[in-house]
């Protein structure tokens, strides 16, 4: 069976209307699991106490989703945290049993902003296409062996009307489900290789 996680990054779930949208209608789709890491690690990460646990979440999963929103042009602070304690462990210290199992599974970021579609270009309110800011992550991606996917971005997150976010959300569920649908078995070929 497939399984998909959904690893999300947001600071306070509870005041968030657009990534807690996104995570109820992902977490409807059949063998896909929303992990609210903010509930899982109140007070941060460690590598040598949550590394292990984390670690076998990764392996168990076929496919990857970091779900956040876009804070000052980079990740929330726990998805730093959590890159720094789990893939230094994973692909540092502990390659052959973890990193290598590891790569060549799907990634795909799901990312909430405030701006427009429009900030994001050159001349922009915000300098830099979208793409350009996603730099560091597509870096780690490869670095760790990763697929990377085109990310699912939601603009102008916090102005969406309900309906807007009903819509949003459908369409990450939609967008998920495609993905699913067009990506190999990470743990098949693992098991059969």
């Amino acid at each position: 069976m497939s399984k998909t996680i959904i690893l999300l990054f947001h600071p306070d779930l509870s005041r968030s209307n657009a990534n807690a949208a996104l995570a109820r209608a992902a977490a409807e789709l059949p063998d896909v699991e929303v992990v609210d890491m903010q509930s899982v690690y109140p007070n941060g990460i460690d590598m040598h106490r949550d590394g292990e646990s984390e670690a076998a979440r990764l392996l168990a999963a076929d496919r990857i989703v970091f779900q956040f929103p876009m804070q000052w042009y980079s990740t929330p602070p726990l998805l730093k945290a959590w890159q720094d304690a789990v893939l230094t462990r994973m692909f540092y210290m502990n390659y052959e049993a973890e990193g290598r199992m590891f790569e060549g599974t799907e990634l795909l970021l799901a990312v909430t902003l405030g701006n427009s579609a429009d900030a994001y270009r050159p001349g922009g309110s915000n300098m830099f296409e979208i793409d350009a800011l996603f730099a560091p992550l597509r870096a780690t991606a490869n670095r760790c062996g990763l697929t990377w996917s085109s990310p699912f971005v939601l603009y102008e997150a916090h102005r969406l009307s309900p309906e807007a976010l009903e819509t949003a959300a459908l369409a990450y569920a939609d967008r998920l489900t495609t993905w699913i649908a067009s990506t190999p078995t990470r743990n098949a070929e693992v098991a059969y290789a």
